[in-house]
Formats: C-alpha cells, sequence, structure tokens
C-alpha cells in the first residue's frame, strides 16, 4: 500500500486562508453579472436562485455550447475535457465495457457518483465491470445513452451529497438538466476520421524466423458520422415539448502491435510454413468499437393554471456494438483448421436498449411548493459472439452464438416540499425541503443458446477434452438466469439559512430501508462565509453510503474448465451462493464514508477562482474478489461437499481507503473590443488514494498458502490506476463570425500495476491538446474544422515483456485511450 504523498486537506485548509485572505480584497471592480459567476445552479441547494459561486459546496456548470464543442459526440468524454476531477478511461479487450464505458469522478468508482436527469436519480446500466479495467467490480450510470442535443447544461457537484440525494453520492453528483425550449431547434450534421501514427514495440521473432517486426503504423481509420437535431414546440400558451434525434455510425480502431508469434503448424521436416511471411501479423481491432446507434429523447411541461405544473421526459436509444477478443492463431488448440485456416479473431456483438420516462406536477398549498414524480428506466444488455466456433463442438460447429444477457430496471417514486420560513433573528428566511422516495429495482439474466456454452465432447491432440463453449464469451447457462428485485423507501430532511449576512449555513438528514441489507442515516452539515464580497470560504462534513448494486448481488456466470482432464466449474458467485459461502462470502452491506471538505471562493472583477480541498474515507468497499481457482481450494470446496467446483470468485465488501484531494477552478471571461471575446479557463486536481484495509475470510486463511482475496494489481488500480493530478486549460475566442477553442488537457502519470513489482509499468504524464475553429457563413449556418488530440499524443508503449502476443501494445490504464488524432468538419444550422 502506498504512502500517502498528496498535499493534506488540513496542510490545504491553512494555505487557502493564509494565502487568499489578503487577495480578495485586492478585487475591486464589479463582477460582470452575465458571466459564468451569475449562472444559477438546482445541484447541492435546494434554494432558489442560488448562482453558482455562492453555493456552500463547489459546482462545475458545463454548457450545451461546451458539450457541442470538440470531434467526439460523447457526453462522457466532453466531461473529462472540461472537468479535472473526472476521467472517462477508454478500455479496449473488455469484453462489455467497450461499449459502455464508466465515468469516474475524484478517483473513485463509477458506482460511487450518483447521476440525476432534472435532479431525479437515473437508471444504471446492466454491465457490471468484471474484467481488468478502471471499475472492476462496479456497474455505472451509462452516460452516452443520452443525446448531448437534448441537454441545457450539466451541472456537477464535487462534494459527498447521500444526504440530500441518497445512495452513490459518495464523490459527487451529476446532474443533466434538459432543454425546455418553445421554439427554435437546431440540426447539427459531422463526420471525422483518426488520422495517425503511432509507435510500438515489438517481440522478436521465433529462432529460424524469416519475418521481422516493425515498430511504427499509419492508420486512418474510426470514421466517425453522426447526425442529431432537436426542435422547441410550444404546448398551449405557456407548455413546451422539447424533442431531440441523434443517429451514430463509428467504424472500428486499430491500435494493435505487431504479432511475431508462430502462427501455423511446422510443416513436416519442422519448417515455417510460407504463409508465415505472408500473413496480416496486424491481426486485432485493440481500439474504439464499432457502433451504430440511434437515440431520442424528449422534454415537457405544461402549465395546467394556477400554480399546477406537468411535467416529463421519455427517451429510448438502441445500440449495436461489436468489440474484439484476443486473436486466436491457426495452431491454437482454440481453432480448428477446416472452419479458420488462418486463425480468426472472435467478436463481442452486444445490443444495448436503454429505455428512460418520468413525469410529474408541481403546486403549491399554502406555502409549500410541492413536486410528486414518478420515474422509470431500464438498460438491457443481450450479447452474439460473431467469428468464433465452441472448440468441444469440433468442425461442426456454428460461428455465431447467442450468448444471453442481462437487464436492469429501477422505478422510482418522488414526494418533494419546500418553503421558505421567516425567523426572528436570522439574515434569512430559513428554507426547508421534505421529501420521500420509494424505489423498486431489479435485476435478470437471460441463458444463451445451448451450444454457446455446452461441451460438445471433442478431445484435443494431447488427449484432452477441448474448451467448451464459445471461444472469448461463453454464453450464460440455464443456471445462471435470475429474476430479483428489491425495494428501498426513505425520507429527508433539509435546511438551509443565513444565519447573518455573512454566514450561510445548511444541513441535512436522511433515513433509508433496503429491503436487502436493512437502514442507514446520513447526514451533512455545510457553511459557507463570505468575508467580503470577493472571498469566501466554504467547507461541509458528512457521512455518507452506497447500497450494494443488484449487478453485485445476482450476477453469476459459469465456465467448464479441465484441469488434467477433470472438468471443473468456474463460476462468477452470487455472495449468496452456497459455494461462495463456503469460502467466506457473507451478504452484501452498504458502502459508508465519510468526506470533510474546505475550500475558498474569489472574486477579481470578472475573474473568479474556487480552491476546494477534500478527504473521503470509505468503509467497506464493495469488490469483486480474486480468481479463486488454486488447487487447495478446489479440495477445500470438494472437502465441503461441492464436487467439480473448481473455485471462482465472488463480491464482498471490506476495503477501507483514504482519498485526498484538492480541485482549483479559475474562470476570466475578457472582452477586447475589437479583438474579441476570450473565456480563459484553468482548472486542476490533484488527488490520491490509499488503500488501508484489504478483506479476508476465515475460511480461506486457514488453507496454505492462504488465497488472496484481493491482491497487488487490484489494490494498485485503485491507489494508482488513474491521474494523480489533471489539468485543463482551455481559451474560447468569438469575434464577429469567427470562433475557435483551444484547449489543453495534462494528464498525470498513471501506473499499469502487475502481479510483481517486476511487471510494473508506470506511464509518463502527457498532455492532449484539441483545436476547433468556426466561421458563421449566415446568422442560421456555422461551419467547424478541428482536430481532438491535433499532436497525436499517445501514452507510453508497453515493452515487449509485457506485451506478449503483439495485440495489446498499449494498457487500458492510458486515462485518454490510445486513438490518436481525430480530425473532423461539422456543420451547425439552427431554426
Amino acid at each position: 500500500m502506498q504512502q500517502n504523498q498528496a498535499i493534506k486537506p488540513r496542510v490545504l485548509a491553512a494555505a487557502i486562508a493564509s494565502l487568499f485572505a489578503a487577495g480578495g480584497a485586492l478585487a475591486q471592480s464589479a463582477p460582470d453579472a452575465s458571466g459564468p459567476q451569475a449562472t444559477v445552479v438546482v445541484t447541492g441547494t435546494r434554494v432558489t436562485n442560488r448562482s453558482v459561486l455562492d453555493t456552500s459546496s463547489p459546482v462545475d456548470v458545463i454548457s450545451a455550447e461546451t458539450l457541442g464543442t470538440g470531434g467526439v459526440n460523447e457526453i462522457g468524454q466532453a466531461l473529462s475535457v472540461a472537468l479535472p476531477s473526472l476521467n472517462f478511461p477508454r478500455p479496449a479487450l473488455a469484453d462489455g465495457t467497450d461499449t459502455i464505458r464508466p465515468a469516474t469522478l475524484r478517483g473513485l468508482a463509477p458506482d460511487q457518483t450518483l447521476v440525476l436527469v432534472n435532479s431525479k436519480r437515473r437508471h444504471t446500466s446492466a454491465l457490471v465491470n468484471l474484467n481488468g479495467t478502471i471499475g472492476r467490480g462496479s456497474a455505472a450510470v451509462d452516460l452516452n445513452a443520452i443525446p448531448t442535443a437534448i441537454v441545457k447544461n450539466i451541472e456537477v457537484l464535487r462534494d459527498g451529497a447521500s444526504a440530500q440525494y441518497g445512495s452513490d453520492a459518495i464523490s459527487g453528483v451529476i446532474n443533466l438538466r434538459l432543454r425546455t425550449d418553445r421554439s427554435g431547434g437546431e440540426l447539427v450534421a459531422s463526420y471525422g476520421a483518426r488520422m495517425t501514427d503511432y509507435d510500438f514495440i515489438a517481440g522478436a521473432p521465433p529462432a529460424g524466423a524469416t519475418w521481422s517486426a516493425p515498430s511504427s503504423r499509419r492508420r486512418t481509420d474510426g470514421q466517425n458520422a453522426s447526425v442529431s437535431a432537436w426542435k422547441g414546440l410550444s404546448l398551449g400558451d405557456s407548455g413546451f415539448l422539447t424533442i431531440a434525434a441523434e443517429y451514430k455510425d463509428q467504424a472500428h480502431t486499430e491500435r494493435s502491435g505487431y504479432d511475431v508469434r508462430q502462427q501455423y503448424p511446422l510443416l513436416a521436416g519442422g519448417a515455417f510454413d510460407p504463409r508465415e511471411a505472408t500473413i496480416n501479423r496486424f491481426n486485432a481491432w485493440y481500439g474504439e468499437p464499432e457502433l451504430k446507434q440511434s437515440t431520442v429523447f424528449a422534454n415537457a411541461g405544461y402549465n395546467l393554471g394556477g400554480d399546477v405544473k406537468l411535467y416529463g421526459w421519455s427517451g429510448y436509444q438502441r445500440r449495436d456494438a461489436r468489440s474484439p477478443g484476443f486473436f486466436r492463431r491457426a495452431l491454437q488448440d482454440q481453432n480448428v483448421l477446416s472452419i479458420y485456416p488462418n486463425g480468426f479473431l472472435p467478436i463481442i456483438a452486444p445490443t444495448v436498449d436503454d429505455y428512460s420516462a418520468a413525469g410529474g406536477v408541481t403546486w403549491s398549498i399554502g406555502d409549500w411548493e410541492m413536486d410528486s414524480s414518478l420515474s422509470y428506466g431500464k438498460n438491457k444488455m443481450a450479447y452474439t459472439i460473431e467469428n468464433t466456433l465452441n472448440r468441444s463442438i469440433g468442425a461442426n460447429s456454428k460461428t455465431n452464438f447467442d450468448a444471453g444477457g442481462f437487464a436492469y430496471d429501477q422505478l422510482t417514486y418522488n414526494l418533494s416540499g419546500v418553503r421558505s420560513v421567516e425567523i426572528a433573528g436570522l439574515a434569512a428566511p430559513l428554507n426547508v425541503a421534505l421529501g420521500a422516495e420509494a424505489r423498486r429495482e431489479g435485476y435478470s439474466m437471460t441463458a444463451g443458446e445451448p451450444d454457446s456454452y455446452r461441451y460438445g465432447g471433442q478431445v484435443l491432440a494431447n488427449g484432452t477434452p477441448a474448451p467448451p463453449g464459445a471461444q472469448v464469451f461463453p454464453g450464460f447457462r440455464p443456471s445462471d438466469v435470475s429474476d430479483n428485485h428489491r425495494t428501498a423507501v426513505g425520507a429527508y430532511i433539509d435546511l438551509e439559512t443565513k444565519l447573518t449576512d455573512k454566514l450561510l449555513a445548511s444541513a441535512a438528514v436522511r433515513g433509508e430501508h433496503y429491503s436487502d441489507f436493512g437502514n442507514n442515516v446520513t447526514g451533512k452539515l455545510s457553511g459557507r462565509y463570505d468575508f467580503v464580497r470577493e472571498f469566501a470560504l466554504r467547507g461541509s462534513v458528512q457521512n455518507g453510503f452506497r447500497a450494494p448494486s443488484p449487478q453485485q448481488q445476482f450476477f453469476t456466470s459459469t465456465s467448464t474448465n479441465f484441469i488434467n482432464g477433470v472438468p471443473f466449474e468456474i463460476t462468477t458467485f452470487k455472495p449468496s451462493d452456497p459455494a461462495a459461502v463456503a469460502l467466506g462470502a457473507k451478504p452484501l452491506d452498504a458502502e459508508k464514508s465519510v468526506n470533510l471538505s474546505l475550500g475558498a471562493v474569489m472574486r477579481f472583477g470578472a475573474m473568479s477562482l474556487t480552491v476546494d480541498s477534500y478527504r473521503i474515507k470509505i468503509r467497506d468497499r464493495i469488490v469483486l474478489s480474486e480468481n479463486l481457482t488454486a488447487a487447495n481450494v478446489r479440495n477445500y470446496l470438494a472437502s465441503q461437499g461441492f464436487i467439480g467446483v473448481g473455485g471462482g470468485r465472488f463480491f464482498i465488501n471490506g476495503v477501507n481507503t483514504t482519498t485526498d484531494g484538492v480541485d482549483v477552478v479559475a474562470n476570466w471571461p475578457l472582452n477586447l473590443g475589437t479583438s474579441g471575446k476570450f473565456d480563459f479557463t484553468l482548472a486542476a486536481n490533484i488527488s490520491n488514494t490509499d488503500v488501508t484495509k484489504v478483506p479476508t475470510t476465515a475460511q480461506l486463511t486457514a488453507l496454505s498458502p492462504a488465497p488472496i482475496l484481493f491482491d497487488r494489481v487490484n489494490v494498485l488500480t485503485l491507489e494508482r490506476g488513474q491521474p494523480k493530478n489533471k489539468l485543463n486549460a482551455s481559451v474560447n475566442w468569438k469575434l464577429a463570425q469567427w470562433g475557435a477553442t483551444v484547449r489543453a488537457t495534462r494528464y498525470g502519470e498513471v501506473l499499469a500495476p502487475g502481479t510483481t513489482p517486476a511487471f510494473d509499468f508506470t506511464m509518463g504524464a502527457k498532455t492532449v491538446v484539441d483545436v476547433e475553429g468556426r466561421y458563421a457563413i449566415t446568422s442560421k449556418l456555422q461551419l467547424a474544422l478541428g482536430a481532438d488530440n491535433l499532436f497525436d499524443t499517445y501514452p507510453d508503449a508497453l515493452p515487449a515483456a509485457l506485451n506478449t502476443t503483439g495485440n495489446a501494445p498499449f494498457s487500458n490504464y492510458a486515462p485518454f485511450g490510445r486513438s490518436g488524432r481525430y480530425v473532423y468538419a461539422r456543420m451547425n444550422y439552427t431554426f
């Protein structure tokens, strides 16, 4: 476990107070009332008309204009280059995670950030990340299931908020606010491609080989065409209906290295097959997946008269994706030469269907402003495995398989009331918010076709049974099928007022009951003291929680492995499975956190600067254990009556972490008249996570040698798998018909951990520069040309010893992926 080298919040607190207490007095000019300082937020506070710089917790606001600037049209990617505390890694060769990529906030897990739409809880994806990527063991919200065209702005609360919003809000809250336009609209069409050169490190070919490896490659791929539009319509005199639609067609990218390995069986006499010299050895996609994606979304509101208003929104997305597994060479035991004489690249092709709908009403009862809503969301993922085979069936095997899938759904009812109360002695009315929530969550799994998982009876040349199931992704079995649900109810009270003209204070308490693990109570105290208008200190203390997700409780999958010719079932167990219980699994409990934060807000005329330090201590984090398949584990399971069970893995509480960090954000709008208007932003995040405890069970500790439940790779992934520091600098410029954006993002070093220190690999800090230029041909038509990653920056390439197949020359821990330069053109037409 790493020693904490980050700047501690208590040191930062002293630095903030001493460094900036005098600085506020230097700012004399009035701020621009139309600038970002005047932006009203609804996240983190239930007081109306609270501006972004007047809150007691840090809130970032990302506008629709910012979301629409850049080549890659994804909410997750747009947030990652706008917010230094948010990361959106782009893993590959990671099964379903290639298709649904999770975002992280403040270096924590993807499922420790709550996502809202119009301040209502958004459903998560059905996918639980199982492979060696950031977010292993978590199920997160798919941000890219919402089209950017429907989004008015996004508010990101960088502070724990479980007492205000419930489970998951340990690291913060992302609130997507939808358009409410009654007229107007916009059509956006864009096209781009990856135009890149990259270097890699190739291994040495076998002795006597006649082929040699290059060390670089030039590619033009990843072509991406997208069309999106939104239109505002009026409903009566005061209602609105805003409709958005988006279509995206993305080709895959190939960033493989050169596979120097022998591909074909040796000829009689031991010579290499002549095809070794001609086969394409860039045999993996390894990069961005192939996508075809269609999305529709609508947001509506209608005034019934008086104080009664109806609102609602609904959306649907279908995503057809294709991403690769590892290449199977012609000579491998997993291949059947009569089907694939040159080997094969298996393709994982999930189809994702995402539905959501919400409706509600607001009205007044006396001094209370009431809100009642019902929302539903479902995410379904079904797998087809293409260009593969079931080796155990042999030459009669199919090459495409239905492998089954899973679905998650969420039904939520909310009732809340807000009012202000005049209390003598207070500088402002006391804002009182009361609310209750009831939620039902479901998780189900469906089986694949029998050939996708069964053993067909074939044996290999050495007499051992052939591996069963579809190569790269065996289908889910009938024994994996399930349909489970749970319920949760909660209630909260939220108070906020100005105790004096300078002191703002708020408090929140929330109680929840879950049908699967019981009760939880959280609370939050926050405050802000404005010494002068130009300088304020703010801080909070709170406890938070994250309930175990149904995906973590109910996901299971099984594959048959032959060990010395004996079949064993290797399973991702439910924690309640008797075999998992025999290994020490227990019913999952909630993760618990304590969050501390202290920050400063400064205004220097039109310029603003915020500095916020934080400490987040989390107890009993839920993690996915290591694969427990050693011989002593199998023998132990057999002694407990689980004959033929070869072990596996399961979700378990028990990891404790401490995360320390600081966020710095500076904004400066500058009007230079004939030289144009500039908006400068400089933002940085420094964070450090220490793992202070890992899980153990008495059953496994008693074995010799004792299996490790959570090994160094996973510990170091939490501690050093994301950048310890990240810096965003951007400038937007506008003059008459012209406009431009230049943005630089510096990612600090990242460790790709190995099973031993000898296999660790540290990727150095890298800076990615994005540039876009815009020209308004008319008042309605605008053209833009740009390049994401203008200088074609790549993460450091893995050494040959860590890339033995040649398929994956860059680590999946690279915080900005490995796709290279993206050049694009975009047309915007407003109407």
